[in-house]
């Protein structure tokens, strides 16, 4: 068996209480930041695509941190949802969301970490009714 090394997730199972866009930024390469490169901007390595950050809060009262990172790539920069009417929050899905294990060597003490990427991401629509041919 070949374990694939982005493992395809659902998105209820990382995100059971949602999540919300709090902004979408160039993700950097930091060695073409330190050498002073006129496009810093991380590249996938597979694909050439540009790689943006988006960073979402995670509101699930479980969850290890409020803030995560989700990468998308693209030419072009994201687009984040409207916010709700009313309220400051910006709801989004994900699609495609993949988790990428690796090992946390910046600290004194290595450590589990993962990533997270996602194909591309959309706003929350209305509800959905199960059954559309009974009337609410």
């Amino acid at each position: 068996m070949a374990v694939p090394r982005r493992i395809p997730v659902r998105f209820e199972d990382v995100f059971p209480h949602g999540a919300y866009v709090l902004g979408v930024e160039a993700a950097n390469d930091f060695d073409k930041v330190r050498a002073g490169a006129a496009d810093p901007q991380q590249r996938d390595k597979e694909t050439g695509a540009r790689v943006w950050t988006v960073r979402a809060l995670d509101p699930d009262p479980a969850a290890r941190q409020a803030e995560v990172k989700v990468k998308i790539l693209g030419e072009t920069a994201p687009v984040a949802p409207d916010a709700m009417p009313g309220m400051p929050f910006r709801p989004v899905l994900f699609d495609g969301l993949s988790v990428l294990p690796y090992v946390d060597t910046n600290s004194s003490k290595p450590r589990q970490a993962f990533s997270l990427r996602a194909v591309s991401m959309r706003p929350v629509g209305p509800a959905r009714r199960t059954n559309p041919g009974v009337a609410a």
